[in-house]
């Protein structure tokens, strides 16, 4: 239960901070069933269709057995090899004992589980009939198992009834021996042919699909702690995005060094010792290490003052809070073998399998089109009060006409005064005028940029960076602009070799999570907000949820702005409560006076969350 309060910014008479409307709606409390309580997918109803009263069976033992989970095509299938180069097996060892390990879930849900808010699951193509416990999420990657043996030995205070089958079905890893860049490395050579085929004869003779690859970036800083479920959190990404997908993807660690006095580029004995002090052992040769005293170098500017609309930070234009994204356009540069990265924060956990989270966010962005993605991108999908994806969009083009607001169509243009602006790709312009065209430009590209909240206007907004811009004439209107809270997301190369022309070239720049989504508006690339479910601790009423977070009376009222506490029971916003409660729950902690393994003893055991993105994770334990 979150009993966290957002710091208002008003007090009543009695000097207290009054009450925000959320407050009064009942709570949630379905997600704290756990895995003896569990129902099948067909019979399951969710927690906001039901009477407070209404009981549930509680089993002795979990009704159902957990099962691997394989969101993979059948790499083995005629079907597969007729089209693409066979999937070689990928080990994490050296000597090839332990292949990609799988993880487990249980094909049910407990009963009465909350549903989302926002978002879906179907339309991600993400299993909607499972949930995943920590034995089975975990318990491949070290959680169940004893340091001795090259596990965390996490799971000896846990509640554990039904564990000893996915025990029994775990390859115990010593993670102790493990090297992940090499594994990677491994792995893709393996399998090099199912993305660079055309090199050789056997693209000419057989016309096999090739397949593009992506680095998932995790960026870190010298003096971040490694908890031991952040390791967990590590193994999991690496396991199921490379390993697992035959090299589909390679994970890196961005490691910001803060000491400016370190010659990192220019010794490699410096550059050694300090990867070693302050990275673990297991994920060396994963990482690259950067500065901003080095990117000062390579983006030299001037980035003038003059030429800043507003600074509300009020710190240095190089400094991370600024533009984190510099690190980011840097190791692209220097990595043009990867079509997409994935941009990631340490402070995130899923609840779910990797691959099939930004893989089926991919599908689903390549599949839309372009017409009305704008804005479609800038309201949340409340799927019990709008229907269908279909139905909102087509709600989104209605009200887009009754505007009288002319529609994005293609690369934007805007007044730039006194400075010159960089010229649009001609793959960007659209083939036909708006008017012409049948929902067809865009269907079958891959999206540019994807994000896990929506791409709003933030001049309509009152969120407090919306002018952090620089490097623009600031005689003239500032530039049009979109902004996604939260700096996750998947980014194009094209987008990123653009964001670089855009900075090194024209020396112009924004805050960090208005850059990559106004260059995309600027020159026309695709973007698109992908649903992902998002879940709340209380029980909005759907017509007060939409108008709260899509009609916001004033900008001042924005979400992303004033309105902001408003996401303080989600599970996905910069300034959640929930979400890292509800998670250290699902981990078996106590929280707030509720859970631990007593309680869940006393109980249903342990929780069984639906796949789930949960941000921000500010701190964790497990009892």
């Amino acid at each position: 239960m979150f009993k966290g309060k957002f710091k208002a910014h008003c007090f009543n008479g009695k000097g207290e901070e009054p009450p925000y409307h959320w407050e009064a709606f009942p709570r949630l409390n379905g997600f704290y069933n756990g895995i003896r309580s569990l129902v099948a997918y067909k019979d399951w109803i969710p927690e906001q269709q039901l009477p407070p009263e209404a009981s549930f069976k509680i089993h002795d033992v979990p009704p159902f057995d957990p099962q691997v989970v394989d969101p993979f095509p059948n790499f083995t299938s005629d079907k597969y090899l007729k089209e693409h180069h066979p999937v070689h097996i990928c080990y994490v060892d050296e000597d090839e004992k332990h292949p990609a390990p799988d993880i487990y879930a249980y094909h049910g849900i407990p009963a009465k589980m909350p549903a989302p808010f926002w978002g879906d699951y179907e339309t991600l193509e993400i299993a909607p009939n499972r949930c995943y416990e920590r034995f089975g999420r975990f318990g491949p990657y070290g959680y169940s198992y004893d340091r001795e043996e090259g596990g965390l030995g996490l799971s000896k205070h846990s509640a554990h009834v039904g564990a000893e089958k996915v025990q029994a079905m775990i390859d115990k890893v010593d993670y102790r021996k493990v090297k992940w860049g090499k594994a990677q490395k491994r792995c893709f050579e393996k399998n090099k042919k199912r993305f660079n085929a055309k090199d050789t004869a056997s693209e000419k003779v057989y016309n096999k699909k090739t397949l593009p690859r992506s680095a998932f970036v995790l960026r870190t800083w010298i003096g971040y702690e490694y908890s031991d479920i952040q390791l967990l959190t590590m193994r999991a990404m690496i396991n199921e995005l490379s390993l697992q997908s035959g090299g589909e993807y390679d994970v890196h660690l961005l490691v910001h060094v803060k000491d400016n006095g370190l010659p990192i580029w220019a010794s490699e004995e410096v550059y050694n010792r300090t990867l070693r002090e302050n990275v673990p052992e297991e994920f060396w040769d994963i990482a690259t290490l950067w500065s901003e005293r080095q990117l000062q170098t390579y983006y030299p500017g001037p980035f003038l003052k003059k030429d800043n609309v507003a600074n509300y930070a009020g710190t240095d234009i190089y400094g991370v809070y600024r533009a984190a994204h510099f690190a980011l356009q840097w190791f692209s540069q220097q990595h043009q073998e990867y079509e997409f990265i994935w941009n990631w924060e340490m402070d995130l956990r899923y609840v779910g399998h990797y691959y099939e989270f930004l893989n089926g966010a991919s599908s689903w962005a390549a599949k839309q089109p372009r017409k009305y993605m704008w804005e479609c991108n800038s309201r949340f999908w409340i799927p019990e009060y709008h229907g269908p994806w279909q139905n909102f969009s087509s709600l989104v083009a209605k009200e887009t006409a009754e505007s009288g607001e002319a529609p994005v169509w293609g690369p934007v243009t805007f007044q730039a005064g006194k400075y010159e602006v960089l010229s649009s790709p001609k793959a960007t312009k659209p083939p036909t005028t708006f008017e012409e065209d049948n929902y067809e430009w865009g269907v079958g590209e891959a999206a540019d940029l994807i994000t896990f909240d929506p791409l709003f206007d933030p001049s309509k907004s009152g969120w407090v960076f919306r002018d952090d811009v620089t490097g623009y004439d600031t005689l003239v209107v500032t530039p049009p602009r979109r902004a996604a809270i939260v700096t996750v997301e998947r980014l194009s190369r094209r987008l990123l070799n653009t964001m670089h022309e855009e900075t090194w070239r024209m020396q112009h720049t924004m805050f960090p999570e208005m850059w990559p989504p106004s260059i995309a508006f600027h020159h026309g690339y695709k973007a698109l907000y992908a649903p992902h479910p998002v879940y709340f601790d209380r029980n909005w009423p759907l017509d007060v949820i939409d108008k709260t977070f899509n009609k916001p009376s004033t900008p001042a009222d924005s979400p992303f702005g004033g309105g902001e506490h408003n996401m303080l029971g989600s599970t996905f916003y910069y300034n959640s409560g929930f979400s890292g409660a509800l998670w250290r729950r699902w981990l078996g902690a106590p929280e707030n006076g509720a859970g631990g393994r007593k309680s869940e003893e006393d109980g249903t055991d342990r929780m069984c969350l639906r796949p789930l993105l949960h941000h921000p994770i500010k701190h964790e334990a497990v009892e």
